[in-house]
């Protein structure tokens, strides 16, 4: 019994470290078809149904979560704000957060909820069924055809996706800060145009890009790797979430602190929020 116990731990280390491996082949497969150019995935009739399913179909969740996700942070900031009379930097302290933060992050998160998990689940249910040989018999490869034109449209939706949370929390905090508690609207965007400024949404977009290929990759990886049958399908698209979830957490923090350390060897100073 003592000797089973170590057995079974490295059999999940190697197991994690065998499925590491593939998911880095399955990575450079995609990146070398992508960087091939135009004669397979760019084709328009497979990138656009992606951007669309990927895209348009999701920004009545990003809108409505980033509005009242903005507007909750007005509400709860408001009233420690007031009792030191700065309530008048309200704005800039949320938009900051928004636009680096958590608009991003919020973008990345739906995506791969609505998304990511319906990626793998189509991709899986081709696997279950046989689509995928039945391609690789006829001489397409799978990941040219059906992986790499779901990866750009994450690549290409998030970032936009990315814009339209951080427009609409910043439209949901102006709402309920200066029209609901009545702050002053000059000195409302006066501070935040001295607190956001052109590195804090450059950096917001590139974190949004990298969550997005995040998310197109694994996703994919999923699909393609699903056990057999419904239970096999529907265990790939949770994982999708939950890996691409776990990803966008961990890589955000090493994504800020480069930016923040890209900043200073620059500028020369610490940014600033």
């Amino acid at each position: 019994m003592l000797l089973a116990q170590p057995l079974t731990i490295w059999r999940r280390v190697r197991r994690d470290v065998e499925g590491f491996g593939l998911f880095t082949g399955f990575c450079f497969a995609a990146g070398g078809w992508a960087m091939r150019g135009a004669g397979g995935y760019g084709r328009m009739r497979l990138l656009v149904p992606q951007l669309y399913q990927v895209g348009t179909r999701s920004i009545p969740v990003v809108a409505l979560v980033g509005a009242f996700v903005g507007a909750v942070l007005g509400v709860e900031m408001f009233t420690q704000f007031q009792a030191f009379g700065q309530e008048t930097r309200l704005g800039g302290v949320i938009h900051i957060s928004v636009v680096k933060q958590i608009g991003p992050v919020l973008a990345a998160v739906m995506i791969a909820g609505r998304v990511g998990g319906a990626v793998s689940a189509e991709l899986g249910s081709m696997r279950v069924t046989e689509q995928l040989d039945a391609l690789r018999v006829m001489g397409s490869d799978p990941i040219r055809h059906l992986v790499v034109p779901r990866v750009l449209a994450c690549l290409i939706m998030v970032p936009v996706l990315t814009v339209f949370s951080d427009l609409l929390g910043i439209g949901g905090s102006w709402l309920v800060v200066v029209k609901g508690f009545g702050v002053d609207a000059e000195e409302y965007w006066k501070f935040s145009g001295q607190f956001v400024g052109n590195w804090d949404v450059f950096t917001g977009l590139v974190k949004s890009v990298v969550f997005g290929l995040g998310i197109g990759l694994i996703s994919c990886y999923k699909g393609f790797n699903c056990g057999t049958g419904a239970s096999g399908v529907g265990r790939a698209a949770t994982d999708a979430f939950v890996v691409s979830f776990i990803t966008i957490i961990i890589s955000n923090f090493f994504l800020a602190k480069f930016m923040n350390d890209l900043y200073t060897a620059i500028y020369g100073h610490t940014v600033i929020g």
